[in-house]
């Protein structure tokens, strides 16, 4: 079975871009881990709450396939974090699928593993992406080798099915 993590922040993550594409995830077969700088109750922008059961700083790349950032303003508290840009790096190297819907692409933007890359954000993001050397296409989903982007809410489903294909 493959195993994934949602990198998920503790409040304001965009609920739909949580749910989404773990209810894609779970229905083909993919065991969903939920992860956060704390353990416990977590809450979307819309009142969704799911719960995290690892802390970032405990996440080993080795026991899983695939790292997913949820978006959402909440996101903003990973921008600058030192595991979660490691942890981008970590899943790269080991050309594993790295993933990011809305405004968490900043957070790949900043780790660096976007250069030379096509990749989508939220239109609040595309300076962080052109900055970190990555082609910013506006597109709603972009794949790029193992990197997954997707700009919003809308395109959560597509995002999903994207990750499954990864997978596979």
């Amino acid at each position: 079975m493959k195993r994934v993590v949602f990198i998920t922040a503790p409040k304001v993550f965009r609920d739909e871009e949580y749910f989404k594409p773990k209810e894609i995830l779970e229905k083909a077969g993919v065991e969903v881990i939920t992860a956060s700088i704390k353990i416990g109750k977590l809450t979307g922008r819309f009142g969704y709450k799911t719960i995290s059961t690892v802390l970032i700083s405990d996440i080993n790349p080795s026991d899983f396939d695939a790292i997913i950032y949820v978006g959402g303003y909440g996101a903003s508290v990973f921008f600058e974090n030192k595991c979660t840009l490691q942890l981008a790096n970590e899943f790269f190297n080991q050309n594993k699928p790295l993933a990011s819907i809305c405004i968490a692409g900043v957070i790949l933007a900043n780790s660096g593993v976007l250069k030379g890359r096509k990749a989508t954000v939220y239109i609040d993001g595309k300076e962080a992406l052109i900055r970190s050397g990555a082609d910013y296409t506006g597109n709603s989903l972009e794949v790029d080798g193992n990197i997954i982007t997707a700009n919003g809410p809308d395109a959560a489903e597509e995002f999903g099915k994207a990750i499954v294909k990864a997978l596979q």
